[in-house]
């Protein structure tokens, strides 16, 4: 085990990666950098990607006419 890894084993969060993301590419302020959560700063790091919005009921009504199960 690695100073690094910490008791469980498990890497460390890469803070210096981070910082440099949302500081130096990003050109956030030190305030807003620290004020975004880290699903936020996930998201705009590109380590993970928002939830598809499902489609409401008219265009699932549209879906279904253009997409029949049934042929007619």
């Amino acid at each position: 085990m690695t100073a690094a890894s910490g008791a469980s084993g498990a890497a460390a969060f890469p803070w210096e990666a981070a910082l440099h993301a949302g500081l130096c590419r990003m050109r956030l302020s030190p305030k807003d950098f620290w004020a975004m959560t880290p699903r936020e700063l996930a998201v705009v790091l590109g380590l993970t990607r928002p939830a598809p919005v499902a489609p409401g009921r008219t265009q699932l009504a549209v879906l279904m006419r253009a997409f029949p199960d049934e042929k007619e």
